[in-house]
């Protein structure tokens, strides 16, 4: 298959793939392919087609066996769940991590219904830049501050991570704005190693993958 042509041009040239366009959640796939419509890119367009076409129900591509994780009965919210385990955040509504005072330690939320696993290993991409309005959340003040705790991370060895549960809003990241907030699992504390894949940040954790 022909490779698809640079569609942001000067300081978002940027090279679209296959395997790149399948990475994205289906609300980021969807704005690709409106932008790149708009640009005239066709390749671009017919792999996001592709890739839309491909997704399971529920928007979300995961590894084989994949399975979310259910919801607990206790939720609580994310303020407490954070203030439980030592972290007070810079802001209640956008923020979704922050570093403990105590020992330095960064501790993340993650929106446990976009949680790719399979074979036993988990991955979750906790942040990426906003390529042609792909990915509006990473400019705002929550994804810059996300930014920030993913480079902090990427030192620090392990990182701790909390499930915030609730339901998907159509067009958005649930970092970004979700339709509902049911809160989070206070029992459960996930420990992960944060990566650098280019530009993306990604949490893994699990079986180690060859």
């Amino acid at each position: 298959m022909q490779r698809p042509k640079q569609v942001f041009r000067g300081s978002q040239s940027y090279e679209w793939t296959r395997e790149r366009v399948e990475r994205l959640r289906k609300p980021e796939i969807e704005q690709l392919r409106d932008n790149a419509g708009k640009l005239g890119a066709n390749d671009v367009v017919v792999l996001c087609e592709e890739a839309l076409r491909t997704l399971p129900k529920g928007g979300a591509r995961g590894g084989k066996g994949t399975r979310q994780p259910k919801r607990p009965r206790r939720l609580i919210s994310r303020l407490r769940a954070f203030e439980a385990r030592g972290v007070f955040l810079q802001d209640g509504r956008s923020s979704w991590g922050g570093v403990r005072k105590s020992d330095g330690a960064v501790v993340l939320g993650l929106w446990a219904d976009a949680i790719d696993s399979g074979d036993g290993a988990c991955s979750y991409l906790l942040w990426a830049p906003n390529i042609g309005g792909s990915r509006p959340w990473s400019d705002k003040a929550g994804g810059q501050e996300r930014l920030e705790h993913c480079k902090l991370a990427l030192t620090a060895g392990m990182v701790e991570a909390l499930l915030v549960y609730g339901e998907s809003l159509e067009g958005y990241i649930p970092e970004d704005r979700t339709r509902s907030v049911h809160g989070v699992d206070p029992e459960t504390v996930v420990t992960l190693k944060v990566e650098r894949r280019g530009e993306e940040y990604w949490g893994v954790w699990g079986r180690k993958r060859a």
